[in-house]
């Protein structure tokens, strides 16, 4: 009897591999099946003799369904250890409405258009960039079809889910500009370092530009990769003004010149002391107000003050311990500004706030906050191993 069931288990088991690897040979993306029954709050999904399971977390909010209902979602996964239900599914993932669209639109699949991009809020609000690849075809009318028939058929099976077409664009500004109607753009200043741009509107459009919640920003942030910051005509000039300042107090402390000269430079573009030290000096000598003389001299006073910065910088970082080089997750730059805020042990950086660490790097609160219970690990490994210590001399 023991090997009985054995035997009748590898059977099985190998009926139920053949039966994936058939259904994975047909390269489909979307599998659309019937509910079979409820597991822990997760759907099982079953379509022909293969079973899917869509997670709760997975559906799109609000979304109820019973045994029986028709049910299609994306095929994200295909996990063969998981028992019962291999394939995990998903009706919230931007792969879904892509795919969804592919299917409603001729044309993606021909490759005349394509789908760039996508951003959602499932069940509530979505935005795709488009592009077309024949400029005799409108990419927007294209995707939304006669009376709106097309971008219809997508919103219907995700719920009515609101959906913004874009045009996308090579120009990371007019695609921002884009991604953030129905919002009039007054102006956009575009920051490449920091991947992020300041949009100024008017104050007609600022709540529709940020949205509800600040639904609109966020998906045009998500869909165009770029960090977008909406502010007001009046907010813009006052940031400017701060940044003119910051500058001005560089220039004057630092070339020890005084506040005519360094606005000389600013109203020039210079905006830093690699720009004065290394531009190339034909267009410094453009600069009416400067002789040969003067522009000599502030290429000199640069490069003296970034050589003792950087002098001083490698002191810095030649503190930082080896416990914190080694931390995953930190970098050369990240080791570099943190040594320049004078944290130099992994127990310093363990003792930060978010907050604090997000003012230091520049990085997003999530990734802050992994790094800082990164650094902590040490901390709950001895408490650990105190533990196991103690519950063997118990024992």
């Amino acid at each position: 009897m023991a090997a009985k069931q054995v035997i009748l288990q590898k059977i099985r088991e190998a009926e139920r591999e053949t039966i994936l690897n058939d259904f994975m040979a047909r390269g489909d993306k979307i599998l659309v099946g019937a509910v079979k029954r409820m597991d822990k709050g997760d759907i099982i999904v079953e379509s022909g003799r293969v079973e899917g399971r869509l997670r709760r977390t997975e559906m799109i909010p609000k979304e109820n369904f019973r045994p029986g209902d028709r049910v299609r979602a994306m095929i994200m996964e295909v996990d063969t250890t998981l028992r019962g239900a291999p394939i995990l599914l998903s009706r919230s993932a931007p792969e879904f409405m892509i795919e969804l669209f592919r299917n409603e639109v001729p044309e993606i699949e021909q490759g005349t258009l394509e789908i760039k991009s996508c951003a959602r809020d499932a069940g509530s609000r979505a935005k795709i960039a488009v592009l077309s690849h024949d400029p005799r075809v409108d990419p927007i009318g294209t995707c939304v079809g006669v009376r709106g028939s097309r971008v219809n058929g997508v919103t219907n099976e995700l719920a009515g889910e609101r959906v913004d077409i874009v045009l996308w664009s090579e120009d990371p500004a007019q695609f921002v500009i884009g991604a953030l109607a129905p919002a009039n753009v007054s102006s956009i200043v575009v920051d490449e370092e920091r991947g992020a741009m300041d949009v100024v509107v008017d104050e007609e459009n600022l709540a529709i530009a940020i949205g509800r919640g600040g639904q609109n920003v966020r998906l045009a942030s998500e869909l165009t990769g770029w960090r977008i910051n909406i502010m007001t005509a009046d907010e813009s000039e006052q940031k400017q003004a701060e940044e003119a300042q910051s500058v001005r107090t560089l220039f004057t402390t630092k070339l020890d010149v005084d506040e005519e000269i360094a606005d000389i430079l600013i109203q020039e573009g210079f905006a830093s002391l690699e720009e004065v030290a290394y531009v190339p000096i034909a267009e410094m000598l453009e600069i009416d107000a400067f002789d040969e003389d003067t522009v000599n001299e502030l290429r000199s006073r640069a490069k003296d003050v970034l050589l003792t910065m950087e002098l001083a910088h490698e002191e810095s970082v030649g503190d930082v311990s080896q416990d914190l080089r080694d931390l995953d997750g930190l970098n050369v730059e990240l080791i570099s500004k943190l040594a320049d805020a004078s944290i130099h042990t992994r127990d310093d950086l363990a003792d930060l706030a978010t907050d604090e660490l997000v003012e230091i790097t520049g990085q997003t609160e999530e990734e802050a906050t992994a790094l800082i219970m990164k650094a902590r690990e040490h901390w709950f490994a001895g408490e650990s191993d105190e533990a196991a210590d103690n519950a063997e001399q118990q024992s």
